[in-house]
């Protein structure tokens, strides 16, 4: 089940703009992630530390065995352009990073790519999305704020004594029941290395 994920096929004539991601798009989507990491403009040299260190592969496969549209990668022709990498917390479905990648920023890819993951997840599982961005990222405000997310509160001192603004879009939940998040144990974490060990 974590080597493949069913897929809608895109409609005649138009090519796919998103999958979820299976266990053989790790090494890249870690990769990429480290990327978006380090080399962004608006995180303090300890918090890129932290996310470089708690962002493993492992991790990664952990939200794939959840669901693997956690993994959701952005597509032009078929190859991966980005990603969406999100999870369960408490009810509400937490966009942890979201990252185009830079050869494809003259595009709107940025657009299609966080439409694509509010329409997905809209499928009455959670209440809502929230996330996280700096003061200084007009772009990520501006896709958020075009996309119905509203800017609900500055967390002032919130991560390692830096403010943070806290973004949510309002889903509409009606399943019962919550999501668990991802399978710890042992025994899945085995299971998950000796996969991730095949790919490598």
């Amino acid at each position: 089940m974590t080597e493949t994920a069913e897929i809608s096929p895109a409609p005649t004539g138009k090519a796919r703009i998103y999958r979820a991601a299976t266990y053989r798009d790790i090494p890249q989507l870690h990769t990429r992630l480290h990327e978006a990491i380090n080399t962004s403009p608006f995180y303090s040299d300890v918090f890129k530390a932290y996310e470089s260190a708690r962002l493993t592969k492992d991790y990664l496969a952990g939200l794939i065995d959840a669901d693997p549209f956690h993994a959701l990668v952005i597509l032009r022709d078929e190859a991966m352009a980005g990603f969406m990498i999100s999870g369960p917390e408490l009810g509400t479905l937490w966009l942890y990073w979201s990252y185009l990648f830079p050869e494809h920023r003259r595009s709107t890819l940025g657009i299609s790519g966080m439409r694509a993951f509010i329409n997905h997840w809209d499928n009455g599982r959670f209440h809502k999305i929230a996330t996280y961005t700096k003061t200084g990222n007009e772009a990520a405000a501006a896709i958020m704020t075009r996309l119905g997310y509203a800017h609900v509160a500055t967390l002032e001192q919130h991560i390692f004594g830096e403010d943070y603004l806290l973004y949510e879009r309002k889903l509409n939940k009606v399943s019962t029941g919550y999501d668990h998040g991802t399978s710890g144990g042992l025994a899945n974490k085995l299971r998950r290395k000796l996969q991730l060990a095949m790919i490598r």
